[in-house]
């Protein structure tokens, strides 16, 4: 349970803090860029990550404009044709993708992340989603696992300890992403 009034939260890329949210792709001064691949937003990165095997449709994820469309065109293949393991691996991935925002953007998201000192982050969805957000009560509390705020306040402490040292970002062949040009 997070109070609202005490943390940095956002519910759209438009918010405060709403650098740090995978919507963010207006302002965000470079692309994310993967084994020569760019992604406009850690959103789409994220979505393409849910396909390893079926490059077509990372491919039309990866060309969608915005973030919402990137995320609707992966919907109708998850049943399908989204790997096997994804919610084994979905936390490590997020883990991966915000690293890679984080490289790509290290000044600006560097800030965002910096202006966060101290307080929880806090993503709160407008769907109900506990597991990666939280639920506003509507009396300021935030209820959920808040699983991207969780990642984003350990990026942001690893960035405060390391700071330059996270603008690379290694590959995780472990992860088996696959994402690459063919």
């Amino acid at each position: 349970m997070y109070r609202k009034n005490e943390a940095c939260w956002f519910t759209r890329a438009s918010d405060e803090f709403g650098c740090l949210s995978n919507m963010y792709q207006k302002d965000l001064q470079n692309k994310l860029v993967v084994n020569g691949l760019e992604y406009r937003s850690s959103e789409a990165l994220y979505q393409a990550c849910r396909f390893p095997d079926h490059p077509e449709i990372q491919e039309k994820v990866r060309e969608q404009k915005s973030p919402m469309a990137a995320k609707m065109v992966s919907k109708p293949h998850r049943a399908d044709k989204c790997r096997e393991d994804w919610d084994e691996v979905r936390v490590d991935v997020m883990r991966w993708v915000l690293r890679v925002k984080l490289s790509c953007n290290f000044n600006q998201i560097g800030s965002g992340l910096k202006s966060t000192e101290g307080k929880d982050i806090v993503e709160i969805s407008t769907k109900g989603d506990r597991f990666w957000g939280t639920v506003d009560d509507g009396n300021g509390n935030l209820d959920g696992e808040n699983k991207m705020g969780v990642l984003l306040m350990e990026l942001r402490d690893e960035y405060l300890a390391k700071g330059e040292r996270m603008k690379d970002v290694n590959y995780p062949n472990d992860l088996n992403l696959n994402l690459q040009k063919r």
